[in-house]
């Protein structure tokens, strides 16, 4: 059971950058998950993939895994792409595209 450490990314559904400054550390699945028999929904015994602990800095992930003898993987932090955009660009002369309004 390797834990995961990974920097938390922007959520798609909004603008602003709360909470993706955090670092992540998830314990690995070590019990497979069934069905249960009564109601056929999915689970498991194992309540340790359910921890999802939130740390300010990847150190300190690190060195929570360290202390407590986890195995870990860092994920990389893959850096957003900002393509700056222009509201007079959709009117300009140059334009490649025909403007549809």
């Amino acid at each position: 059971m390797t834990a995961r450490i990974y920097k938390q990314p922007k959520s798609a559904g909004q603008s602003g950058l709360y909470g993706a400054r955090s670092w992540i550390f998830e314990y690995g699945q070590s019990a497979p998950h069934r069905p249960t028999p009564l109601m056929g929904w999915t689970g498991s015994s194992d309540t340790k993939a359910q921890v999802r602990l939130k740390f300010e800095s990847l150190e300190e992930a690190e060195a929570y895994a360290r202390r407590h003898a986890i195995p870990y993987a860092v994920e990389p932090v893959v850096e957003r792409i900002r393509v700056p955009k222009v509201y007079a660009d959709n009117f300009a002369m140059n334009r490649i595209q025909n403007w549809t309004h």
